[in-house]
C-alpha cells in the first residue's frame, strides 16, 4: 500500500510549500538587485535563524570542538565496538556484493548494489573533499589527517548500522518502487520494540531533511560550480549557471531513483578516478617526499608541530572534516541504499562499509597528500615548525586557502592541472544535487504521501533554489540547511542506538548462514 503521508490538510501542507514558492521568489527578485538589499535579507534570515545554527554548531564548553562532531564520533566508536569492528571484518563480503556474486535479480528493489553505493558515494564525495580538507590542514596541520582518516574508518560501523535498518524497514509498493530511509526504520523499529516517540522522530528528521536537500545539498552547489565557472570564463550573472544546471538535474531526476542512478554509477566512478589520478601524478611527481610526508602527518597527529591547539587542534580538525565529508550517522546515505535490489537487509548495510573508506580514507587523505607534498604548507626550517598567521592559520606558499589552495597544489605541478580540479568541482557539485535531490524527495513523499504530482512539486522547487543559489548570496540560508542536515545526525542516531540490537540479530543470522553455506554466490 502506497504511503498516504502523515501531513495530509492543505493548510499543514502550506506550512511547506507557499513558504518555500514564496521564498523562491523572493530570493530570485533579490539576486537582480543591488547588494544592500540582498545583504538585508541575508541579516535578516540570519537573526531568525542563527539560534538554530548556533545550537547545532556550539562549542563543548572550554573547547573549539562543536559537540555535533563529538556526537558523531561517539556514536561512531559505539557501532565499532558493538559490532566487533565489522568495518575490517567484512571488506572483502561488500566487494563481492558490488561485484554482484549474491544479487538475485528477483529481488525486491530499484538498483544494484554498485549503483546504490554509487548514489550515496554522490551525495557525499563533493566539495568537502576538496575545499573542506584544505581548510582542516591549514588550520590543524598535517596532523589533521591522521584523525580525519581515524574517524572514516570508524564512521564505517554508522553507515553500516543505518543501511541497514534503510533496507529492513522500507516500503515496497506493487509498482516495484521503494521509500526508505531514517523516517521509516524509526517510525517502525519504534513500535516494533514498543518505544515512544517514533512518528514524531521520524517527522522531526523528514523536516530536517528537506531543509538540508533544499540548501547544502542545492544551493551550496550550484553557487559554488558557478564560482568555480566565473573563475575560469570571467565573471558572468549565476543565472545563467543556475538555468543550465537546472536544467540537467531535472532531467536527470525526473526519471527516480533508477534515473539518478544510471548517472551516478557512470559520473562517481569517473570523476572518482579522474581525481585520484591527478592526485597520485603529483605525488609520485614527487616520490622523494612520500616518506617525510607520512611523516608530517604522524608527528603532526600528536605533537601539531607548532599549530594553533597543538594535538588537540589537529584531532579537533580532523574529526570535523571526516564528519562533515562522510556524513556516516547523519542518515542521509540510508535513503539511497534502501533502493537496492536484495532480500538481506545485512547486504547493503555491508556495501555502505565501502562509502567512508572511499570518500574520506582515500580521496580525503589524496587531497590532503598533494597539499603537503606540495609544500603549500609553510614551516620555519631551524625548528621545523609551521608558520602561523595572524588568523591562526598555517600561512600557505601563495596565500590561498580552501579549493584556492588545494587548486595551487595542484597548479605547482602541472599548470592545467586546476581545470581538471575545476572540472572535478562541477561533477561534484552535480552528482551531489542529483543525490540529494532523491533524499529530500522521499522525506517529502514521507510527509505528504506518494503520487506523481507530489513528486513532480518537488522537483520542480528543488530545481527553482538550483537557479536561486547559483544567483545569490545566501551565506545564512547555507548555514542554517548546514545545521538541518547536522540535525538529522542528531535525530538518527538516537534512532540506531535504540535500533542496534535488532542489526546485530540481523547480522548474527546472516554471517552464520553465509559460514553454513545456507547463502549462496547467484549464478547470473
Amino acid at each position: 500500500m502506497k504511503n498516504t503521508g502523515f501531513i495530509k490538510a492543505p493548510l499543514l501542507a502550506s506550512l511547506f510549500v507557499y513558504p518555500v514558492l514564496f521564498f523562491a521568489t523572493l530570493q530570485s527578485a533579490v539576486a537582480q538587485e543591488a547588494g544592500g538589499i540582498d545583504a538585508k535579507v541575508n541579516e535578516i534570515f540570519s537573526l531568525a535563524t542563527g539560534w538554530f545554527v548556533n545550537l547545532i554548531f556550539a562549542n563543548l564548553p572550554g573547547t573549539s570542538f562543536p559537540w555535533i562532531v563529538l556526537w558523531l564520533v561517539v556514536g561512531a566508536t559505539v557501532f565499532t565496538i558493538y559490532f566487533a569492528f565489522i568495518q575490517f571484518r567484512a571488506v572483502g563480503h561488500a566487494i563481492s556484493l558490488v561485484k554482484g556474486d549474491y544479487s538475485n535479480p528477483n529481488d525486491a528493489g530499484e538498483v544494484s548494489h554498485f549503483q546504490a553505493l554509487a548514489t550515496a558515494l554522490s551525495g557525499t564525495v563533493g566539495l568537502g573533499n576538496i575545499a573542506g580538507v584544505a581548510v582542516a590542514v591549514s588550520i590543524g596541520g598535517p596532523g589533521a589527517t591522521f584523525w580525519m582518516i581515524l574517524a572514516g574508518l570508524m564512521g564505517m560501523a554508522s553507515k553500516f548500522t543505518e543501511c541497514t535498518l534503510g533496507v529492513k524497514y522500507r516500503n515496497e509498493y506493487p509498482d516495484g518502487t521503494v521509500s526508505g530511509g531514517p523516517m521509516y526504520y524509526i517510525s517502525k523499529g519504534f513500535a516494533e520494540r514498543g518505544l515512544p516517540g517514533g512518528k514524531f522522530l521520524a517527522i522531526l528528521f523528514a523536516v530536517f531533511c528537506i531543509l538540508g536537500a533544499l540548501g547544502g545539498g542545492n544551493m551550496f552547489q550550484a553557487n559554488q560550480a558557478h564560482a568555480q565557472l566565473a573563475g575560469i570564463f570571467d565573471d558572468y550573472p549565476g543565472w545563467i549557471t543556475g538555468v543550465i544546471f537546472a536544467g540537467v538535474v531535472f532531467a536527470v531526476i525526473v526519471g527516480g531513483i533508477k534515473s539518478i542512478a544510471q548517472v551516478t554509477e557512470k559520473v562517481v566512478p569517473f570523476m572518482g578516478i579522474m581525481y585520484v589520478a591527478a592526485a597520485l601524478i603529483i605525488i609520485l611527481m614527487n616520490y622523494d617526499k612520500i616518506g617525510w610526508a607520512f611523516g608530517q602527518i604522524f608527528d603532526g597527529a600528536f605533537t601539531g608541530l607548532g599549530v594553533a591547539g597543538g594535538l588537540v587542534g589537529a584531532l579537533i580538525q580532523g574529526f570535523k572534516r571526516a564528519a562533515f565529508s562522510n556524513e556516516a550517522g547523519v542518515g542521509s546515505a540510508a535513503i539511497a541504499h534502501s533502493a537496492v535490489q536484495t532480500s538481506e537487509p545485512i547486504t547493503e548495510g555491508v556495501v555502505s562499509l565501502l562509502e567512508p573508506f572511499i570518500d574520506t580514507v582515500v580521496i580525503c587523505t589524496m587531497t590532503a597528500l598533494v597539499i603537503i607534498i606540495t609544500g603549500q604548507l609553510t614551516s620555519d626550517p631551524a625548528t621545523g615548525m609551521y608558520i602561523l598567521g595572524e588568523n591562526g592559520q598555517i600561512v600557505t606558499a601563495t596565500g590561498a586557502s580552501g579549493v584556492g589552495l588545494t587548486s595551487a597544489a595542484f597548479g605547482s605541478a602541472i599548470s592545467w592541472f586546476p581545470y581538471v580540479l575545476a572540472l572535478a568541482v562541477i561533477l561534484f557539485a552535480f552528482s551531489t544535487m542529483i543525490s540529494w535531490s532523491y533524499y529530500g524527495l522521499k522525506a517529502w513523499t514521507y510527509l505528504f504521501g506518494e503520487g506523481k504530482t507530489k513528486e513532480l512539486i518537488f522537483k520542480v522547487i528543488f530545481c527553482v533554489f538550483v537557479v536561486i543559489g547559483a544567483a545569490a548570496n545566501l551565506g545564512p540560508v547555507i548555514d542554517f540547511s548546514d545545521a538541518a542536515i547536522f540535525a538529522m545526525a542528531v535525530v538518527n542516531i538516537i534512532g540506531l542506538y535504540c535500533l542496534m540490537p535488532i542489526v546485530k540479530r540481523e547480522l548474527n543470522s546472516y554471517m552464520s548462514r553465509l559460514k553454513s553455506g545456507e547463502i549462496k554466490k547467484f549464478k547470473n
